[in-house]
């Protein structure tokens, strides 16, 4: 009996879904009808942070949903360790350093770069979002009447538990949204939100009940209570974002449209700590995912491949049966690889090549001196990371010193705003004389070689550098190469004759004043 019949029972339907799908046969045999998007991305999360990953001092619920419904991908790369670029990417399918202006921080979005949501729209769907969209930047100076992400639905405000959580209520938002929303169209709707991005209410994690023992150290940040209890306020927040997709999911359930909707839930880069969010290392770009698609693809289980944002742009295009035209004037096609072939298996099939994950930053936040940015890129296999960084003469993390006033410098280790403010950063600045203590201060803001390897399995902090070890001459080298050729194939203008041309993007946002100099080392 073919299925679009609807003379099944639709529990036996989705069991015999699951099983051709194991079978590879379910893939050519799909339903008519496309799945609707829910993209869930929280902002500032690295990937160890969730219960299903065996986090203590958080619980996500609504991500574990997920994770059971469909597939946890461990390997999950963001496309910058930075907020607008990696979601730049996100959107356009489209390495950050190929978008241009929307490829760095607090910039623009050329209108020539079309994202998905616009295409999904230009397909049948009802698009919007809620929270946190594509930004910071300034989509209105390149023309656009919206942010990229789609039409806002922000109009339903809360009291939050805690003071830095956003007043956004994001699931009423995405009940609005549905109740708008054209009975005979699928919809395609962003949710961002605010949480875990500082700033925190200091201490709120150990008022609400979260214990310093539990709170999970990575190995670059000093073992202190103030450090714990900084931990145990951003995972409060990561609950708090989890607690709105709970209700999203509830919401669907009810509506009876959970089922054919493919729910990818993510972040867009790591923690908002030192080594971490703005660091090309794991705790910079590795984040959490997981997708489902309840009546199309297998659930509950665990990949360990390496993916890129690109990709899931393309398992989004792919899902919606959408082609993503090349970019209007530079004629730039989707680099993505749809995560199809890995959502439904086929039985006995092997990957042709391995996959690999890419990303890379350039400016983050103002703090160098001209506004300078940190360019790097960095390319991720199943086991190793390796970093390219392009300007080893400056500082990681922002030069050490800047102007609090006309030509009054404030403190040494007062500048260093590629790191978010917070209790941890402050702890590190005041202990960085101490024997023990100084080395975390000295991790994250040191002028660092020009390549860096790390063993991303054995050492997820990535504090033993490789690159300089004979032993792993062989796969530095295969991997320098690797990078580099995809590097000039998709037009990387730090490969190209006009490198400094990410320099010149305008910066939204204000800039702080440097000496024209770097400070002294510490």
């Amino acid at each position: 009996m073919h299925a679009r019949t609807g003379c099944w029972p639709k529990t036996l339907l989705r069991g015999l879904c699951m099983v051709l799908a194991m079978m590879g046969i379910a893939r050519s045999w799909a339903a008519e009808s496309r799945p609707n998007i829910l993209l869930a991305i929280a902002d500032d999360q690295s990937w160890a942070h969730t219960s299903a990953q065996g986090c203590k001092a958080v619980r996500t619920p609504a991500f574990d949903r997920v994770a059971a419904l469909g597939v946890r991908f461990d390997q999950c790369m963001a496309a910058s360790p930075g907020c607008s670029p990696s979601r730049a990417a996100l959107l356009t399918g489209l390495h950050h350093w190929q978008v241009k202006e929307a490829g760095t921080h607090a910039s623009s979005f050329p209108t020539q770069y079309v994202t998905y949501p616009d295409l999904l729209e230009q397909a049948g769907y009802f698009v919007g979002y809620t929270g946190k969209g594509w930004g910071p930047g300034n989509w209105r100076v390149s023309g656009r009447e919206r942010n990229p992400a789609g039409p806002a639905f922000d109009k339903r405000k809360l009291k939050p538990p805690h003071k830095g959580m956003s007043a956004n209520d994001y699931a009423s938002n995405f009940a609005d949204f549905l109740a708008a929303r054209p009975a005979d169209r699928p919809f395609c709707f962003w949710y961002g939100g605010q949480e875990p991005h500082r700033a925190y209410e200091e201490g709120a994690g150990v008022k609400a009940g979260k214990r310093l023992e539990d709170a999970e150290l990575p190995p670059f940040l000093p073992d202190a209570p103030e450090v714990r209890s900084d931990v145990l306020d951003y995972c409060l927040e990561i609950e708090w974002f989890d607690s709105h997709l709970a209700r999203m999911l509830k919401q669907l359930e009810e509506a009876g449209q959970l089922e054919n909707t493919l729910v990818i839930v993510t972040a867009d880069n790591g923690m908002p700590f030192p080594r971490a969010k703005a660091n090309m290392y794991e705790y910079g770009i590795h984040v959490p995912l997981a997708i489902a698609w309840a009546s199309r693809f297998p659930g509950g289980r665990v990949i360990d491949d390496p993916v890129g944002f690109v990709d899931l742009t393309a398992t989004i295009l792919e899902a919606a049966k959408v082609t993503h035209p090349a970019a209007k004037s530079d004629s730039l096609a989707p680099v993505g690889r749809s995560l199809f072939d890995l959502l439904l298996p086929s039985a006995g099939s092997t990957a042709v090549t391995e996959r690999m994950a890419f990303s890379g930053r350039e400016r983050h936040s103002s703090s160098r001196h001209n506004n300078l940015g940190y360019p790097t890129r960095a390319l991720r296999t199943s086991r190793f990371l390796y970093i390219r960084n392009f300007a080893p003469d400056r500082w990681p993390a922002g030069d050490p010193q800047k102007y609090d006033a006309e030509g009054q410098l404030g403190p040494m280790h007062g500048a260093y705003h590629d790191i978010d403010s917070g209790p941890t950063l402050d702890y590190l600045v005041e202990h960085h004389g101490d024997p023990e203590l100084g080395r975390y201060l000295h991790w994250a803001v040191d002028k660092r070689p020009a390549e860096e390897l790390y063993d991303a399995k054995a050492d997820p902090g990535c504090l033993e550098n490789l690159a300089g070890d004979a032993a792993y001459a062989d796969t530095l080298e295969s991997l320098r190469g690797t990078l580099e050729n995809v590097l000039r194939a998709t037009g990387d203008p730090r490969m190209g004759d006009n490198p400094e041309i990410w320099e010149t993007y305008p910066r939204y946002s204000p800039i702080r004043e440097f000496p024209p100099a770097d400070a002294p080392s510490q």
